[in-house]
């Protein structure tokens, strides 16, 4: 899959993700088109995890384990977690028009893009947007997308800036790497 750690190390998303505070996640629906883009995938990534089979999964992650515990801590509190993931074997397996369609379904009101990350040369885009209601923050979703790949992903349940960057790498969510000045 992508070079997650790279495009996700840079300053936008920490000043993005410094801004976001405390966020509490709202579902995405109506991605059926993901269903149509699996069956042309090469490889997926597909994690369903509602309330119950996130306690269950928690339940494997050790206390004593600082790490370890720091996720379970942050999954005792979510309502789900949602990641589909596609690399594919050869480019114009899916179109911009089906990025498109995703996109639309974070284009209303209620959702607002907060990181817009691109690299022409690498084909690579991805996109955190943050869905709100009576001026509280209620959902996260990441869209990222390069040539032969794709992700979606939808946190549900009250998350912070530390939690997210303690939660990636774990459930299939991609490894979030922040760069820190000294």
């Amino acid at each position: 899959m992508s070079r997650w750690g790279s495009r996700w190390g840079g300053r936008s998303l920490c000043a993005a993700l410094l801004l976001a505070g405390a966020l509490q996640a709202q579902e995405l629906t109506g991605l059926r088109l993901l269903d149509q883009l699996e069956a042309k995938a090469s490889e997926k990534v597909n994690v369903t995890l509602d309330g119950n089979l996130l306690q269950l999964a928690a339940r494997f992650l050790s206390a004593s384990d600082p790490e370890q515990a720091q996720v379970r801590k942050v999954v005792s509190k979510l309502k789900a977690i949602y990641v589909r993931a596609f690399e594919f074997d050869k480019e114009g397996a899916f179109s911009a028009a089906d990025v498109d369609s995703l996109r639309r379904e974070l284009k209303t009101p209620e959702w607002s893009r907060i990181v817009d990350a691109s690299s022409k040369r690498d084909g690579e885009s991805s996109e955190i947007y943050l869905h709100q209601q009576n001026g509280q923050v209620t959902g996260l979703a990441i869209l990222a997308y390069g040539k032969k790949e794709l992700t979606v992903v939808n946190i549900v349940g009250p998350i912070s800036i530390e939690d997210l960057a303690a939660l990636g790498g774990e459930f299939g969510i991609p490894k979030i790497e922040r760069n820190r000045k000294k």
